[in-house]
Parts: C-alpha cells; structure tokens; sequence
C-alpha cells in the first residue's frame, strides 16, 4: 500500500515522528518535516521497515527535496528529569521551532501530542505507515539517532551501542550487569531484569 502524501492541501504541514522511545540509554531524537507538493521522494515507507542503507539513501533525498526540516533530542538526563513521554513531545516541539517554514497542520505518530503553539494537530497510530511527512519524519529521527549512538559507542564499546542502539537486549543488560550504567543509561528506566542489583 502506498503512503498517503498529504492529509489535506490548504496549508501546508508538517509531518512529526520521535525515535528511541523504549532505549535504556542514549537520547530520544525527533525529527518535523514539510514536504514540497512538487517533489517526489520514491520509497518513503516507516523506517522500521527499511533496510539501513535504504534509510541513509532516502534520509539524502529527504533533507534535498524537502520544503523544511529539522531534527532535535532530549539526552537521558533530560528524560530522567521529565519522563520519556514528556520528552518525546518536547524534542518534537524544539524540532518543529526550527522549521524555517510554518505549519498551519502537524502530523503526529502515535496517539497523544502536547499542543504546539496554536497550530492544530492530528494524531496518528501508526502513522508512519500512513502518512509520507511521518514516514520521512520517522527516518531522519531514526537515521539521526543510530548515527548518535554510533558515536557514543567509541566512548563506551562494552555497551555494544552500534548494534542494540541502547535498546534493551540480553547482552546489553548484561554489560550493564558487569560494567554497571554510565553516563549516558537513563537511570529511571529499568536497566535490569533485577533492579535491587544494580548500584
């Protein structure tokens, strides 16, 4: 099924999707984005459905041929300070403050959004797999966010960060069981299967 370009064609709108929700370390990144009506982007399909060449490729194509785009995070001490939910929104709001171009329509991933401004919004599940603005939204985020956590992997290797992500696999538990957190681990989030062993 092809993605839907655009929910409606009045004004124009920006598409917003978050990655690195569910990690126990790192930032979460989020990324906005206006689509030109008169520029295709061929393949915009959810990132999670993407090979990793296949996002780099179209994350180009994006930040070419799009009207406006940014991307923006809140690193783990800010989603310690203020809960992932809150943080996924707050790094969608300062991604949408750097759009050189206006929306009068947002495009959510998900099901709930902390108003922007005064600009309308519409959630929706799934909406990566919808809509072409959260598609492309879904890749910069994703692309961004691996590309982070690539870096941050040469700081702290034992944590295998350019393969997990920071997502919460049995070998990143057990490096963090060993090594115990560092200071990128979002310590409000359950680093172990057992957290009474952790500090």
């Amino acid at each position: 099924m092809s993605l839907i370009k655009f929910f409606q064609k009045e004004v124009p709108e920006a598409g917003c999707d978050e990655a690195g929700r569910g990690p126990l370390a790192g930032p979460v990144f989020a990324a906005a984005l206006i689509l030109d009506p008169k520029k295709r982007i061929a393949g915009l399909d959810d990132s999670k459905k993407l090979s990793e060449s296949s996002r780099n490729s179209l994350r180009l194509e994006i930040e070419e041929k799009a009207l406006a785009w940014a991307v923006a995070s809140l690193d783990n001490v800010e989603i310690d300070k203020y809960n992932i939910l809150k943080s996924s929104f707050m790094a969608m709001h300062k991604a949408l403050n750097q759009l050189k171009v206006e929306p009068g329509l947002l495009l959510i991933d998900g099901n709930r959004f902390l108003p922007y401004k005064k600009i309308p919004h519409r959630c929706e599940i799934k909406g990566d797999g919808k809509f072409q603005a959260i598609a492309a939204a879904s890749i910069l985020a994703k692309t961004y966010r691996d590309d982070y956590m690539d870096k941050i992997h040469q700081e702290f290797p034992m944590y295998g960060w350019d393969q997990n992500k920071g997502y919460p696999t049995k070998a990143h538990r057990e490096a963090i069981k060993i090594h115990g957190p560092c200071k990128y681990h979002r310590l409000s989030f359950r680093l172990l299967d057992d957290q009474l062993h952790l500090f």
